[in-house]
This record gives C-alpha cells, sequence and structure tokens, in this order.
C-alpha cells in the first residue's frame, strides 16, 4: 500500500497536471517537481499568467478562435482575404496553420467534428454559423481543413452537402497531410503545401 509523500496541496498540483494531454501521473509529478523547485521563475508567473488567461480569454464569436477580445485578431485583420474561408476542428489547428503562413485568409473554427459514437452531432458543431458567415460576407471559397480521418471526412461531406445551394467553391487540403494524420502534428512545410495544393470536393 503506498503512502502519501507530500502534502495534499502538492497532490493536486500532481493531479491537476496529469489531466493534461501528453502527461500521465509519473510526468505529471516530475513537472510538478520542477515548478515547486523553481517557484519564483516558473510557479508564480505561471500562476499569475493563468488566472489573467481565466479572466480575459474569449472565444471569438465570429470564427471560434480563442483571444483577448471578440472579434478575435484574426477577424479584424484588414489585411486578410475576407473572401476565403479556412474550416478548422479545433483552435489547435487554426494555430497549426496559420504557423505554416500559406495565406492569410479568415478562419472558422467547428469545435470538433461529427462523430455519432461520441455523441456528436451537427448541432454540436459551429455549423449553422458557417453557413450564415458563407451567405452574409461574401464567402468565395471555402476551404476544408479538417483532419484526414473517418470523422474529418463523414464533417467534410456534410459541409459540403450544407453549402451545396450556395454559390460558394469548395475546396478541401490536397498533397501532403496523410490519412488518418492530425494538421497540429505536421511540420509547416507540409501544411503550406496541402493549403496551396487544394482541391476541389
Amino acid at each position: 500500500m503506498s503512502q502519501r509523500v507530500a502534502g495534499p496541496e502538492i497532490e493536486r498540483l500532481i493531479q491537476l497536471l496529469a489531466r493534461l494531454p501528453g502527461l500521465g501521473p509519473r510526468s505529471a509529478r516530475r513537472a510538478a517537481l520542477h515548478l515547486i523547485r523553481k517557484r519564483d521563475e516558473l510557479l508564480g508567473p505561471l500562476a499569475e499568467a493563468m488566472q489573467v488567461a481565466r479572466e480575459r480569454i474569449v472565444v471569438c464569436g465570429q470564427c471560434g478562435n480563442i483571444d483577448t477580445s471578440d472579434p478575435c485578431a484574426l477577424c479584424r485583420d484588414p489585411r486578410r482575404d475576407s473572401t476565403t474561408l479556412v474550416v478548422v476542428e479545433t483552435v489547435a489547428d487554426l494555430w497549426a496553420l496559420e504557423r505554416a503562413g500559406a495565406m492569410a485568409a479568415r478562419y472558422h473554427v467547428l469545435g470538433g467534428v461529427l462523430s455519432p459514437l461520441d455523441g456528436v452531432g451537427p448541432n454540436d458543431l459551429n455549423l449553422a454559423r458557417l453557413v450564415e458567415r458563407v451567405r452574409e460576407e461574401g464567402v468565395g471559397e471555402v476551404i476544408l481543413a479538417v483532419n484526414a480521418t473517418v470523422d474529418g471526412q463523414t464533417t467534410a461531406h456534410y459541409i459540403v452537402d450544407m453549402l451545396s445551394s450556395l454559390d460558394v467553391k469548395v475546396t478541401r487540403l490536397a498533397h501532403g497531410v496523410p490519412v488518418g494524420g492530425e494538421l497540429d502534428y505536421l511540420d509547416d512545410g507540409t501544411l503550406a503545401a496541402a493549403l496551396r495544393q487544394r482541391t476541389n470536393v
């Protein structure tokens, strides 16, 4: 029977860190010990940054990105091509495409993909707003930059059907994105090539 080796405050820190993606119990313990050892350099500033993030970060009502203002900086940027809308699953995918720097378009974050097995249906995603934006914002092309997974492709087909009655060109990412791959794990060059070589759906 294992005994608790730290106080409840430290145990709580470890448990919370263990909930982060990519961190299991052992990694969380190592991270917690490192933060505690560097409490002045890391733990204090991290706690402050997290408090500020909790208070100020909002979801953009226009595209679904996260920022400290609504609309977000990307939606307010007048240099972006307002006729092109890149549809992504998550904010992480949006950030991955922005890192690639392949094009200065506007984005639309779905908030996930259709997944009947997980109980995620059309009403659970930011789909109605997508149709509104295409109708109201003079969008000429919608680029489906969803992951090449079964659920991602199902979502892409659903969107194509939704937009079929509207006068808009629908394309999807092409070469460079492997089947079963996720955008957030791809290198910048691959993402840039995929955007440049997109194809009609």
